[in-house]
């Protein structure tokens, strides 16, 4: 994965979470939320996809910072008791482990209207940047209540069907919507806008799919979280209703779509390409 844009990723972050007054419990959970490093996977797709799209890195700047803003806040909220219930998060106590619950809940809480402030900061697009990661949000929010709650349209009775419905928003939304807020940023024409779109729901799917598959063949050390806890809590996964070989197979056919899409883009879109590879391949 290109890191040639990381150092600038975490200035943007520390400075978005520096720049605010918040009450010093808040303020100390939210910093050990947003700062606590990770793969920084949605502020690097938003920032190649404007650089694909013919924009610069300064142009999704404030966007890709806003879009990990919204991350960390659902990490936080997710690995809460009433939710996913983790005590482990990148190799650490997760915020209301190291915190307390009200100081978690409330850091969260932070983090989202931070992410609001800082997409205003957007030079181009502003209003539509702002409304697609706010859409993502909510779409986000949803696939965690259809995996929480386990209440689904009642024309949906298959498990599979289901399954990709919770991986699509959960996870997919916010990584299509840094794809698609790097390609408004970039002010690009609707067909690439487009494609971008379709190659991060692509990826986005892609990347669940592969944490999954993780969490059933790897360890509790080498992922940084607790390792087969979706098993043991009898979650819906992709190995759990398809089988760990068509779950591989189907992470090689959602790469090979994301490819596709960015057939007639420039080498600009080469960092892209890499990024492909590297989600599909990845260990932890």
């Amino acid at each position: 994965m290109d890191r040639s844009y990381l150092e600038d990723i975490e200035t943007g972050l520390r400075s978005a979470i520096e720049s605010r007054r918040l009450a010093p419990a808040i303020d100390e959970a939210a910093r050990y939320a947003l700062l606590g490093g990770g793969k920084r996977l949605r502020p690097i797709l938003a920032i190649q996809s404007c650089v694909a799209a013919g924009g610069t890195a300064a142009d999704a700047m404030p966007a890709a910072i806003s879009l990990e803003c919204i991350h960390a806040f659902s990490l936080v909220h997710d690995d809460l008791p009433a939710l996913d219930d983790d005590d482990l998060r990148r190799g650490r106590p997760t915020v209301h482990r190291a915190f307390n619950e009200s100081a978690a809940i409330l850091a969260g809480d932070s983090l989202q209207c931070i992410a609001a402030e800082v997409a205003l900061e957007s030079p181009r697009n502003t209003s539509l940047i702002l409304s697609e990661i706010l859409s993502a949000t909510r779409l986000m929010i949803d696939g965690q209540s259809y995996d929480t709650e386990g209440s689904f349209p009642p024309d949906m009775i298959e498990e599979e069907s289901r399954l990709r419905l919770i991986h699509t928003l959960k996870t997919g939304a916010l990584i299509r919507a840094a794809c698609r807020c790097g390609a408004l940023a970039a002010e690009a024409d609707q067909p690439v806008i487009d494609h971008l779109d379709r190659f991060g729901t692509a990826v986005g799917l892609m990347f669940q799919i592969v944490d999954d598959v993780l969490d059933e063949t790897q360890t509790t050390e080498h992922l940084g979280k607790t390792g087969g806890k979706d098993r043991e809590a009898g979650k819906r996964t992709f190995p759990a209703i398809v089988g760990l070989e068509e779950s591989r197979a189907e992470i090689t056919r959602l790469a090979e779509s994301a490819r596709s899409e960015l057939k007639t883009m420039s080498d600009d879109a080469d960092p892209l390409r890499e990024l492909i590879d590297f989600l599909a391949f990845r260990t932890n």
